[in-house]
């Protein structure tokens, strides 16, 4: 074989081993997003396992909010229902997702509120139980969708930089939506007193 051809091949097989690793590096950090959504959808459905124990609790001593527990089970159904593949994330699917974890928050915020009015309530211990599981359950929701957003951010600086960007093209991978703060997290909540 001449010189020329030698290098050649080399060259070749260089370029293609590098493609290879680049690939590869690509799978695993789509599956460290997918880990990191999986995570997600745990610390979501954990909050979701606990509304019935809550509201049942709340029930018990307040029978005329019947509106409110409503309100709850409605909001944890829809939210409940969206099933989104991490693989195929869109800012939309992302969106309507948050859209409906947002409605729990807001059906059990007027959930805790009830309470406010029945004092052997607040004093149950099942309930302050369930109160303190819901509040940790939701700095872990805030934690993993930090986790998740890290996740997404290095995953799509990697498909996004040249010239990776030309493997990850061809391959069929593309960014990943990260989650951005609710519509109207931007303003003050009003007090009204």
């Amino acid at each position: 074989m001449k010189k020329g051809t030698i290098v050649l091949i080399a060259a070749v097989a260089i370029v293609a081993l590098w493609g290879i690793g680049q690939y590869n590096g690509l799978v695993s950090q789509d599956e460290t997003v997918s880990k990191a959504w999986s995570n997600v959808e745990a610390q979501y459905q954990r909050r979701a396992d606990l509304i019935p124990n809550l509201v049942n609790t709340v029930k018990g001593y307040a029978e005329h909010e019947e509106n409110t527990f409503k309100e709850v089970v409605e909001a944890r159904a829809k939210a409940t229902s969206i099933q989104i593949d991490p693989s195929n994330i869109t800012p939309e699917q992302l969106q309507e997702f948050q859209k409906a974890q947002g409605e729990i928050g807001s059906a059990l915020g007027k959930l805790i509120a009830v309470s406010e009015n029945y004092p052997e309530l607040k004093a149950n211990e099942n309930f302050m139980e369930l109160q303190t599981q819901l509040e940790g359950t939701e700095n872990r929701i805030q934690k993993s969708r930090t986790e998740y957003n890290d996740a997404v951010q290095s995953y799509n600086v990697k498909v996004r930089r040249f010239p990776v960007n030309i493997i990850a093209g061809i391959c069929g991978f593309s960014t990943k939506a990260n989650f951005k703060a609710e519509e109207g997290a931007d303003k003050a909540p009003e007090v009204k007193f």
